[in-house]
């Protein structure tokens, strides 16, 4: 079975995280749907070139957070729970979120106007999925 999942040895986040995101983003977009069978730990670590060790822990993580689920001489399997997916999706928005909230602290942002920006961001998306009809297009009757 494969994954596709890919681990850079370049990046400064260690290889069981980087596997938990990519198994939580593939669970999160539906390509991993409930039920789906997760590669064998031995699988994956031969996939992606890093220890049992490293895919073992990240299993375990993942089963932790109710992420996954393990059974006994059968595999692991993407949970079958109600709403898994959008909550990992409000899981990264809440990673990006602090990242931000973080990037403008260290640019001497207030917290007011971090979330002004926020505010405009959201306002300009808003805009863009509902345009406004510029003034004088409605028919008259």
């Amino acid at each position: 079975m494969h994954s596709g999942l890919l681990i850079s040895h370049a990046d400064a986040r260690p290889m069981y995280l980087q596997i938990i995101e990519q198994i939580q983003q593939r669970i999160a977009v539906g390509d991993w749907p409930p039920g789906h069978e997760l590669p064998s730990i031995r699988a994956l670590a031969a996939e992606t070139r890093v220890s049992v060790i490293t895919v073992k822990r990240a299993y375990l993580e993942l089963e932790r957070a109710g992420v996954i689920v393990t059974r006994q001489g059968r595999g692991s399997f993407v949970a079958e729970r109600a709403g898994l997916s959008l909550e990992l999706h409000r899981q990264e928005l809440d990673t990006q979120l602090a990242a931000a909230a973080d990037l403008g602290r260290r640019l001497g942002l207030s917290a007011d106007a971090l979330a002004d920006r926020l505010r405009g961001l959201a306002q300009a998306l808003e805009d863009q999925a509902h345009p406004h009809e510029p003034a004088g297009s409605e028919e008259e009757s």
